[in-house]
């Protein structure tokens, strides 16, 4: 039996990725040729993705391990080949894993593992988690004393269908916890729906929202960055319907 391999230090080395750009991420992910890939859950995070690794976290290869880092947790986790993408596109991980992807013996799952990936914070892929454990986060941050890091989660339409999230939501507007941002992937694929809207639920708590174009990297970096004292702020981005 062959033993799931990690990734080691010397594998992925920052200075050999610092060329990749957005345009390069559809190639990174053609790499990975693996079964059961949820295609459309992973195209429908990649620009939300890139934006926030590019252009708003400040987390690096080199300081991951840091305290004062940016914490991102994908609770969208069952379509992860974007996020490997730009993992591998900011130098967490090599290109050269990629193809392993799905592969019995590869650190690279069908859903992430924080034990195995360089980068994850959290393994995930069962809908409903990745919100608590992101409140979870901003109150453990706050307990040290911790305020700088900000800590962003992201997360599909359809995790809403469970009730796990709607006590995160609630919770986190009534502690002002302003170190957490939610990003919502909205692909209309949640059974449910939220009446008026998903930002609405949302303000209703007293969350900070803003509703924009997912595809829209301007519009995403306008969101992310807008100011929200006091509150925690959550950005919908709205990408075209999964079944198109």
């Amino acid at each position: 039996m062959t033993a799931t391999k990690t990734i080691s230090p010397q594998q992925h080395r920052p200075h050999l990725h610092q060329g990749y750009g957005f345009e390069d991420l559809p190639a990174l992910m053609a790499l990975m040729t693996g079964a059961e890939k949820h295609g459309p859950a992973a195209t429908s995070t990649l620009d939300a993705l890139w934006v926030l690794y590019d252009r708003v976290l400040d987390v690096r290869p080199a300081t991951f391990g840091r305290q004062d880092r940016d914490r991102f947790l994908l609770s969208k986790g069952h379509g992860p080949m974007a996020y490997y993408a730009v993992l591998a596109a900011k130098g967490f991980l090599s290109p050269a894993v990629l193809p392993s992807f799905g592969a019995y013996d590869s650190p690279l799952g069908h859903h992430p593992d924080r034990l195995l990936v360089p980068g994850a914070e959290i393994g995930s892929g069962s809908l409903g988690h990745g919100l608590p454990l992101a409140v979870g986060t901003a109150l453990g941050l706050r307990a040290q004393g911790l305020t700088d890091p900000a800590v962003w989660v992201l997360l599909g339409d359809a995790e809403f269908d469970e009730g796990s999230n709607h006590e995160a939501v609630a919770f986190a507007g009534a502690s002002g916890l302003d170190r957490l941002h939610v990003v919502v992937i909205d692909n209309s694929s949640a059974t449910h729906g939220w009446r008026g809207g998903i930002a609405a639920r949302f303000e209703a708590e007293g969350w900070s929202t803003a509703t924009v174009d997912g595809r829209d990297h301007e519009a995403l970096y306008a969101a992310f960055t807008a100011a929200h004292p006091g509150r925690p702020h959550a950005v919908v981005a709205r990408v075209e319907p999964k079944e198109s």
